[in-house]
């Protein structure tokens, strides 16, 4: 004997259906980007002026190279004062994150929120052949998860 599902056969999925949401339908795709030769202060004063957290750092190809945050600036913030270093001179590469994990565009936006879950992380960037295409955050799942409630959850 088989295994047997308690579900019965399921229909076909269709799109706009939340198995077939995935993170590219919830992403950002007009992105705020820095670059590795930015200073640290450019990067805190848009992060202030665009009420983000933080964002990606691309090369001039719009390759990943790293992700800077406002926590990587606060820590930059504490250097500074600590060692009487103009913040100035302190460039993007000297603090951004360089092991970025990146996530799947295709991927359910559900699983997603396990990932963010799983790593304490608060965004993800996706690539499409090397290149930043787009970026989610924990806000845009609960986006996604408020629109799907009216479908799907009593």
């Amino acid at each position: 004997m088989g295994i047997k599902s308690f579900m019965g056969k399921r229909a076909k999925q269709t799109k706009g259906s939340n198995e077939n949401i995935t993170v590219a339908d919830y992403m950002s795709k007009n992105l705020t980007t820095f670059t590795p030769d930015q200073s640290v202060m450019e990067v805190m004063n848009t992060l202030i002026k665009n009420r983000i957290s933080g964002g990606p750092v691309v090369n001039d190809k719009n390759e990943l190279v790293g992700i800077i945050s406002e926590g990587d600036c606060m820590k930059q913030i504490s250097e500074s004062r600590y060692y009487n270093h103009p913040m100035e001179d302190i460039k993007v590469e000297q603090h951004m994150a360089k092991n970025v994990e990146t996530i799947d565009g295709n991927m359910n936006v559900f699983d997603a929120a396990n990932k963010f879950l799983e790593s304490k992380h608060r965004r993800f960037p996706i690539l499409e052949n090397g290149k930043l295409v787009g970026l989610i955050s924990q806000k845009d799942v609960l986006k996604a998860a408020l629109e799907l409630k009216g479908q799907t959850w009593k």
